[in-house]
């Protein structure tokens, strides 16, 4: 498989740091990020590149050659003028068989490829983009998805949104086909997102790989010392989903946001008041923050489907606010008891995600490869702990949710209790610190 690699950026921002260096070239712990994008694909079979560069891009080719002492093929092709983010795909006709993995070479990443590459095979895409919630999504271009993947739109960032939204965003890595080229027909300057992956998304032929992985730019010094301490820590190899994963699953009513009985719309969620600082811990260890809540609401018939997505995107919106951001969320839309007036009867069943029962984490366990015996629950009540016990986690019981937390598997016994999430974040770490 072929890697295109975007290279010739200025990097202005980051100049205190790269002086006049092309932004990929950037070292972090001795080794530019160019090297480290090469390292992770050549560790997924991939070993011939071509690198775009600009017009100070000698620096790239001297440093990596032919790749040979990289045990790459790597080619180059220079911009004589700016072709923006797209343009140069319409001089790649000719050296792009199959399909190929077009990324920017400021990107400090370690990801799966072959779980990117089945997904895309899978989808039978055209375009398949990296997709991942970000601290930051009121300023980032989002990703509108099905429960196919499916893209349906792009949010930019500079639409005024006065509406809750899902915090998924564009990460700058594609794997397309070679009819994505072929589009870019003449070599002028196009930008990528707005035109090429734009017009696939209006053809439906684009699809969003939603990933807990790691993948940042360094295009600040703030993000570039964000980066490098991330780096010298090896939080960004643990979060390769090559390597099993530890996650802090979150119960929803009560941890995430203050317990309301049910919540049947956007404007009775609130949350508590340590869930922000608490999940940005979180984002900044090597767990994953996966919320796993039970919703019988829906069973109910008192909230549709798409009403609870928008009570999520309030929850997520109001976090990303704060910096914090959940890596997924899944919900049981169950409930065994019947009676209930206006009732979805084909949700009123015994499943099997139900908590406590354990399909949802088996379902999260499956997507990001969680090693559950190193995870963590939780959660406000006792079957949150139940439900760790029976998925072999750890768990916490919080005492400042439901206020009857022992109603239901009051055998049920916690490894640690807190007061609130955020106590219970702390202590989480600290174990994990004495445990390493």
């Amino acid at each position: 498989m072929l890697a295109i690699i975007q290279a010739g950026g200025a990097g202005t921002r980051l100049k205190s740091i790269t002086g006049d260096l092309p932004k990929p070239m950037v070292a972090l712990n001795g080794k530019p990020i160019l090297e480290w994008q090469i390292e992770s694909l050549k560790r997924a079979g991939v070993h011939s590149f071509i690198i775009v560069i600009g017009k100070n891009g000698e620096t790239i080719s001297r440093y990596f050659g032919n790749g040979k002492d990289f045990d790459a093929k790597i080619e180059y092709v220079e911009e004589k003028e700016p072709l923006g983010t797209g343009g140069v795909l319409a001089l790649l006709h000719e050296k792009i068989d199959d399909d190929f993995i077009f990324c920017f070479g400021d990107l400090m990443l370690d990801i799966d490829w072959q779980r990117f590459r089945s997904f895309h095979k899978e989808k039978k895409a055209s375009i398949s983009a990296f997709a991942h919630p970000n601290s930051h999504p009121y300023d980032s271009d989002i990703l509108k998805t099905n429960k196919e993947d499916q893209i349906l739109a792009i949010d930019s960032k500079n639409n005024i949104r006065n509406y809750y939204y899902e915090n998924l965003t564009n990460a700058g890595i594609y794997i397309c086909s070679k009819e994505v080229a072929l589009f870019v027909k003449e070599p002028e300057k196009i930008d990528f997102e707005k035109v090429v992956l734009s017009h696939f998304v209006e053809e439906r032929k684009a699809y969003a790989y939603r990933s807990s992985e790691y993948v940042k730019d360094c295009g600040t010094p703030e993000r570039y010392f964000e980066v490098e301490n991330d780096l010298k820590n090896g939080i960004i190899a643990n979060k390769s989903l090559l390597n099993p994963q530890k996650c802090i699953f979150l119960d929803r009513d009560g941890t995430i946001n203050v317990f309301n009985d049910f919540v049947t719309h956007p404007d009775a969620l609130k949350l508590t008041s340590t869930a922000s600082e608490a999940i940005r811990l979180i984002n900044h260890s090597d767990y994953l923050a996966i919320c796993i809540t039970n919703q019988p609401v829906l069973a109910r018939g008192e909230v549709s489907f798409e009403g609870l997505n928008d009570i999520h995107y309030k929850m997520e919106d109001l976090l990303g606010e704060e910096g914090a951001y959940l890596n997924d969320l899944y919900f049981c839309p169950h409930h065994p008891d019947k009676g209930y007036p206006g009732e979805v009867k084909e949700l009123k069943i015994d499943c099997d995600c139900r908590k406590p029962k354990i399909g949802l984490l088996l379902k999260a366990k499956e997507k990001y490869n969680i090693d559950l015996s190193k995870s963590w629950f939780v959660g406000d009540t006792k079957q949150d702990i139940q439900t760790a016990i029976n998925a072999g986690c750890r768990s916490v019981l919080l005492t400042s949710g439901e206020p009857n937390p022992n109603r239901k598997y009051k055998d049920a016994l916690p490894t640690y209790v807190c007061e609130t999430l955020l106590e219970a974040v702390q202590y989480i770490l600290k174990i994990e610190k004495t445990e390493e």
